[in-house]
């Protein structure tokens, strides 16, 4: 599946904004750019966790400056952008006046939503949505919100990532890595792990690059008993081969696994089955390794950043 990375015989450029939530934006950014894309990261502030962008506007004062610096940073990208790609329901300027214009200038966009901007909202709170030219989720779970987008799940460049198998140790290590403990259900995680044969880390507030450490220690990662659905964390615990437990909507597994040609490897958990997941596991280090080898396998398939690049190419060259 390969899309045009050029139009007119000049690269296609591509301007991705205004937040690097999770660091997706910028992973599509630099894909991209191999692909001989002319394509940019432009946040309005850099975030703490994942500060990588091209331009941040650093905007300062109250709205009506902020505002205007939104407003100059559009007028200059305009005439230079042949799509705009919007993350978190976010735009550069107010939806009501952004889209008019990049209709009247004859650019094409796209709404790509990362989870929490569309959980649990109505129809009509996303209605916004259908302004752009295509829409975007990163999954069959979120897919339910947004019925009409097209899935493209988050990647990662698994080049960095090299398997750590989990070990055969006779307690083996759980790592929990919860960015809000109320809603990955920290308090379950811990109160199941207590008493069984297993160390439990949990890990918080540290660099993305020590917390990569501490992952490559794991023997199994918890991810989240709430939402449905697997995060970045669970990605690159899979990418190092490991093996994972999260809480998975049971249709959206099928829908996943149907569409891309591989069995979801996670071991889907409540807060009710936890303790029994985690026991069996934990006596279990063949089927550990089992795991962790099928997860390596599907972020192969399915998280690639380089097959992402291809989809979003196919993408932009529908609009």
């Amino acid at each position: 599946m390969h899309g045009e990375a050029e139009r007119g015989g000049r690269p296609l450029r591509v301007v991705h904004c205004p937040v690097n939530t999770a660091g997706v934006p910028w992973q599509n950014v630099e894909a991209l750019r191999r692909r001989g894309v002319d394509a940019r990261l432009v946040v309005f502030e850099r975030g703490t966790l994942h500060p990588e962008a091209d331009r941040s506007l650093d905007r300062r004062g109250g709205l009506a400056r902020r505002q205007l610096t939104q407003w100059r940073a559009f007028a200059r990208l305009l005439p230079q952008t042949d799509v705009f790609h919007f993350y978190f329901g976010l735009t550069l300027v107010p939806k009501s006046l952004q889209f008019p214009i990049l209709r009247a200038a004859r650019r094409k966009s796209v709404y790509h939503f990362m989870g929490s901007d569309i959980r649990g909202k109505t129809p009509a709170e996303l209605a916004y949505g259908k302004r752009a030219d295509a829409e975007v989720v990163g999954s069959y779970d979120a897919i339910r919100w947004v019925p009409e987008a097209e899935v493209i799940p988050p990647g990662i460049d698994l080049t960095a990532f090299t398997p750590v198998p989990p070990s055969d140790r006779p307690r083996p290590l759980v790592v929990h890595a919860p960015s809000h403990r109320a809603k990955k259900g920290t308090e379950h995680v811990i109160a199941a792990c207590e008493g069984l044969p297993l160390e439990l880390e949990l890990v918080e507030g540290l660099h993305h690059d020590e917390a990569r450490r501490r992952y490559e220690a794991a023997d199994i990662v918890v991810d989240q008993l709430n939402a449905g659905w697997y995060g970045l964390f669970a990605i690159e615990a899979m990418a190092l081969g490991k093996p994972v437990v999260t809480f998975l909507h049971a249709e959206a597994v099928r829908r996943s696994a149907e569409a891309f040609g591989i069995e979801v490897p996670i071991v889907s958990a409540t807060a009710e089955t936890l303790r029994e997941v985690l026991a069996r596991l934990a006596g279990d280090p063949a089927e550990r390794r089992r795991l962790g080898a099928a997860g390596r396998a599907y972020v192969e398939r399915v998280h690639d950043i380089e097959l992402i690049a291809d989809r979003l190419l196919d993408l932009y060259a529908r609009l």
